[in-house]
């Protein structure tokens, strides 16, 4: 079993790594840390860069968790992603970090935790930034 965690680079995906560490240790379980991007963009703040998956991975060694990072750009949306990975794989728990939208952002643009939360077959742990 494996614990993923959906990771931004940001106070959102921060949260949401320090969350993953935490329940990997309490589950004894290995972290998959995937960050995607569409590649539809010149920038992408959600795309995470080398450095970023650098202190990623010194900040899962630091924590004895064992662990692999997966970077994704193939024009998919995050959520199409996840839900691809947690059915092909023996995942226990999707950590994801959420923040406010009102009611008509969530109309117009969607969410892609919505659609993980429903979507997947295991629990999910939505975190807020602190």
């Amino acid at each position: 079993m494996t614990v993923l965690v959906g990771y931004v680079p940001s106070a959102l995906g921060e949260a949401a790594l320090r969350a993953a560490i935490e329940q990997a240790r309490f589950r004894d379980e290995p972290v998959l840390v995937v960050n995607t991007s569409r590649g539809d963009a010149y920038v992408d703040p959600r795309l995470a860069q080398e450095h970023d998956l650098d202190r990623v991975t010194r900040e899962l060694t630091a924590a004895g968790v064992p662990h692999s990072v997966r970077q994704l750009v193939r024009g998919r949306d995050a959520a199409e992603e996840i839900v691809d990975i947690v059915e092909a794989e023996d995942v226990s728990l999707v950590v994801i970090g959420i923040r406010h939208r009102t009611p008509v952002g969530k109309l117009i643009m969607g969410s892609a935790a919505q659609e993980i939360l429903l979507r997947v077959p295991c629990p999910v742990l939505a975190v807020k930034v602190d």
